[in-house]
């Protein structure tokens, strides 16, 4: 018995959505009117009900974030969304707020977003047990963690596998509402990690000025998706709801190709129906990107930061050899044209960049003055070539169907079966004309009844009773073809129900946080009342209802991350056992505040502090 396995893909809209599916994709997940952890990446019901009948086509799945933590005022608009998203006929609703399950939600399959730091055997246990139907994995685990997970739950496990990384554990940062009232945990987090900071020792003298020392380079597990597989994952999860559309039809792409390719083994198989064939060959490292890295997969090995810049550095082309008033050249094996936009790490500056006038071989024309070195790497950020193959039609995905013809007393009968066992048949009265020629005349029905450009379907195979020899006008048969097409249409989204999930909790589960302060991000009373009802008592509201300065019985841990900085510059005592010759402790600062810095070595983790 094969196992499904599920591409999940962002949709910013439901046009964007429509890509993500043509491109391969099996599910997307997109945001609902209100309280997605997106706030920019809204859309109307009318819209994701589109997409959903889209979607459905090719049994591909839609589910609706509505995953940011509600104050009391909103709960009932947050019910009042759910029904209408169920309505629309959205496959399942990720949340992060526990209050909803004290409400009247609609008969939805519920996944626990990532936001709800899904770290814990014992934490994912419980959210099992209170009715979720999946859970979104922490970006932090490793393989081992995973298959922990699975061998001590049987709930659906969903993983991130490309894009974008919170510096944080998800759902436990709160430094930008700390600096700006603009909340992750709201949907509107101002993306504090992408900004400069220095480093400083126990006496506030600078160790480090001015770097990204908490952004982190973006997450790709393409080398892992066999072992995510047997460890017990099913979906994966590709990050980027306000990417652009050349990221998604490009990621999505690859990672539908990778995914095929491990399939043709025939343990697993594709959630969803259809084939893609694409007009482009997909390259992870051609679209936005702050250099890969696989994160925790198999345990703290690389480092994950990206100091020297937060942006984009696309895919390494080479390194100067040579410097001139009017190019440079490059010893690179890449072929570089007009309109490329390259990149390059000054050691002072910082990330800079030019635009391609011209290119002669390895020689560059640069659209201005530029300072280069000898030895200089130089990246590639924009392929112009690649950029506008993409703008184009890049992908086509067709549902494969086979059609079968004979002959009735006055007229055809003909059938269409498409590959998951649908079958829709009609007879069409009209004059029988014997073939001149029957060879010739069925290469001509053949033709016309693969002619389904306008629909999901393409024609695998045409087959035709022994004793047909019959010729049928182009028209006769474009009306035949036509009527089938839209029956199958009908009929496969008639048969496509998504399933009733009627929500069990069981009352004996018990919430493995007994005492939950602000990090456990209860922010309605319906929240409060669902974790005492399962064993914890609630000590503190959410942080973002707290007044400032944000005081608690102990100093306010804004972040809680697994990269560390000690790591990232060697001076770990525990991984790389070399002597830290820094004055601990050590703190961050940005332009208005102080941080202070605690590495927990037991966990291996690192907290940032409020240390105002």
């Amino acid at each position: 018995m094969t196992t499904a396995i599920e591409l999940l893909s962002p949709a910013k809209n439901a046009a964007f959505g429509k890509v993500a599916i043509q491109h391969g994709a099996d599910a997307v997940y997109i945001g609902a009117p209100r309280f997605g952890a997106r706030a920019e990446a809204a859309n109307s019901v009318a819209d994701i009900s589109d997409l959903v009948r889209f979607a459905h086509l090719y049994k591909a799945k839609v589910y609706a974030t509505l995953n940011t933590i509600l104050y009391d005022n909103e709960i009932d608009d947050a019910v009042r969304i759910a029904w209408q998203l169920y309505e629309s006929g959205v496959d399942a609703l990720i949340i992060q707020d526990m209050g909803l399950l004290r409400c009247e939600l609609p008969p939805l399959p519920l996944f626990a977003s990532t936001q709800t730091h899904n770290v814990t055997v014992e934490k994912i246990s419980f959210l099992e047990q209170v009715g979720f139907k999946r859970v979104i994995l922490s970006r932090e685990l490793c393989l081992r963690d995973i298959q922990k997970i699975r061998q001590n739950t049987k709930i659906e496990l969903e993983s991130f596998v490309h894009g974008a990384l919170c510096v944080s554990f998800s759902g436990q940062c709160y430094m930008s509402h700390f600096l700006t009232g603009r909340s992750g945990n709201r949907g509107t987090c101002a993306q504090p990690c992408r900004s400069s900071y220095q480093l400083l020792d126990a006496n506030k003298q600078t160790l480090i000025d001015k770097a990204y020392l908490l952004s982190l380079k973006d997450l790709n597990l393409s080398a892992y998706l066999l072992q995510l597989m047997q460890s017990g994952v099913s979906s994966f999860k590709i990050e980027g709801r306000l990417k652009d559309l050349n990221y998604l039809k490009n990621i999505t792409a690859f990672y539908r190709q990778r995914l095929d390719s491990i399939m043709e083994q025939g343990d697993f198989c594709a959630s969803s129906s259809g084939r893609t064939t694409f007009c482009f060959t997909p390259n992870p490292h051609k679209t936005f990107h702050r250099g890969y890295t696989d994160y925790f997969i198999e345990g703290r090995k690389d480092k994950v930061a990206s100091p020297e810049t937060q942006k984009s550095t696309g895919e390494r082309l080479g390194w100067v050899s040579a410097v001139f008033p009017q190019y440079f050249v490059v010893e690179t094996t890449h072929a570089v044209s007009s309109g490329d936009g390259l990149c390059w790490l000054h050691p002072q500056r910082g990330l800079e960049g030019a635009l391609v006038n011209g290119a002669d071989g390895k020689k560059i024309f640069p659209a201005k003055p530029v300072q280069l070195t000898v030895g200089m790497e130089i990246f590639r950020n924009n392929d112009f070539r690649f950029e506008k193959q993409l703008a184009g039609e890049s992908a086509d995905r067709r549902v494969r169907v086979a059609f079968e013809l004979s002959e009735e007393e006055n007229g055809y009968h003909l059938g269409v079966t498409d590959e998951d066992g649908n079958t829709v048949t009609s007879v069409f009265e009209a004059e029988k004309i014997t073939a001149k020629d029957i060879e010739k005349a069925q290469q001509q029905i053949i033709q016309q009844l693969g002619k389904l450009g306008n629909t999901v379907f393409v024609a695998r195979q045409v087959r035709f009773s022994d004793s047909f020899g019959y010729f049928i006008p182009a028209a006769g048969l474009n009306a035949m073809r036509r009527e089938l097409t839209e029956q199958l249409e009908a009929l496969r989204l008639d048969k496509y129900r998504a399933k009733e999930e009627v929500r069990q909790e069981s009352d004996a589960a018990c919430c493995p946080d007994k005492k939950m302060d602000y990090r456990g991000n209860v922010a309605n009373a319906k929240a409060k009342e669902f974790y005492l009802s399962h064993g914890s008592t609630v000590t503190e509201e959410a942080f973002e209802l707290q007044a400032k300065p944000y005081k608690t019985d102990r100093l306010t841990v804004l972040m809680t991350t697994k990269h560390c900085i000690r790591y990232q510059y060697n001076a770990c005592p525990v991984k790389q056992k070399k002597r830290n010759e820094w004055k601990e402790p050590l703190y961050l600062r940005d332009s208005r505040h102080t941080y202070k810095l605690e590495f927990d070595c037991k966990n291996c983790v690192m907290k940032c502090i409020a240390d105002d």
